[in-house]
C-alpha cells in the first residue's frame, strides 16, 4: 500500500511534467523572461519562438501553403540586447540627420520599442512575409501588404485564417488607435501573449531605462513613459488585451 502511494505520486508528477511540456507555455514569467533577458524555453532555428507558438505557426504555415501562400518569419524572438542595439542605431541615425533628441525618440517609437518593452521579447510574436513572391527592396513596409503589393495575398489569407491558429494582428489600422503605427506584418499568439501582457504591465518600467546603455536616456521622462505605456503598449488589438 505504501509502495502504491509513492507510485501514484510519482505517476502524477510525471503526468504533470508531460502535460506542461506538451502545453509548452509557462503560467508565471520572470521579469527576465518578460523583458528579453532570458529565462524562456524557445525552439526553432533562425527565428525562435515558445514551443506552443512554434507548433501553431507550423500548422498555420502548412495550411497557407496548400493555398499557395508561403509564410516566412523574418523576426521572432528578440533579446533585450538586440532591441537595445536597434534603438541606439536608429537614435544615432536620427541625430546625425540633425533632429533633436526628443524628436528622434518620437520617430523611433512610431515602429520600434524601448528595449525591455518589445512583444518580441516574449517568443509569441512574429513578423511575416510571403517568401514565394519576388522580394521588394524593403520587406516590412505597409505598401507591400496593400493591393498590388508583394504580400497582399498573404495579408488576405491571414485576415481570413490567422485567428483559427491563435494568431492576431497586434497594431491594427483603426483610425482611433494610438501608439505604434499600423503593422500588417506583426502577429501575436493570443493564448500566451495575452497573459504575458497582464504580467508585463506590473513591472516598473523605469527599472530598465539605463543611462549607461540607452541612447537618448535624458529625454525619456516620466511623462513619456506613462504616455508610452498607455498608447504604445496598451493601445493594441482588443483581442490581445
Amino acid at each position: 500500500m505504501k509502495f502504491d502511494s509513492k507510485y501514484n505520486v510519482l505517476f502524477m508528477s510525471i503526468s504533470l511534467l508531460l502535460f506542461c511540456l506538451k502545453s509548452n507555455s509557462q503560467i508565471n514569467y520572470s521579469i527576465e523572461a518578460l523583458t528579453g533577458k532570458g529565462d524562456l524555453i524557445l525552439i526553432g532555428e533562425e527565428n525562435k519562438l515558445q514551443s506552443e507558438v512554434y507548433e501553431s505557426f507550423i500548422k498555420m504555415k502548412n495550411a497557407a501553403l496548400k493555398e499557395g501562400v508561403l509564410i516566412k518569419i523574418v523576426s521572432g524572438y528578440r533579446s533585450f540586447k538586440r532591441q537595445n542595439n536597434i534603438w541606439n542605431r536608429k537614435y544615432n541615425n536620427y541625430i546625425l540627420g540633425g533632429i533633436t533628441s526628443k524628436m528622434a525618440i518620437e520617430k523611433i517609437v512610431e515602429y520600434s520599442t524601448l528595449p525591455g518593452t518589445s512583444r518580441h521579447h516574449w517568443g509569441t510574436d512574429i513578423d511575416i512575409i510571403d517568401s514565394s513572391k519576388k522580394q521588394p527592396k524593403e520587406l516590412l513596409v505597409t505598401v507591400n501588404y496593400e493591393k498590388g503589393g508583394s504580400y497582399f495575398e498573404l495579408k488576405q489569407w491571414m485576415e481570413n485564417n490567422a485567428s483559427k491558429f491563435g494568431f492576431y494582428l497586434v497594431y491594427t489600422n483603426k483610425s482611433n488607435r494610438k501608439g505604434f503605427k499600423y503593422e500588417p506584418w506583426h502577429y501575436s499568439y493570443k493564448k500566451i501573449a495575452k497573459p504575458m501582457l497582464k504580467q508585463f504591465i506590473k513591472i516598473d518600467f523605469s527599472s530598465f531605462i539605463n543611462s549607461d546603455i540607452l541612447e537618448g536616456y535624458n529625454s525619456i521622462t516620466p511623462y513619456f513613459i506613462n504616455k508610452y505605456i498607455v498608447e504604445n503598449i496598451l493601445d493594441i488589438n482588443p483581442e490581445l488585451k
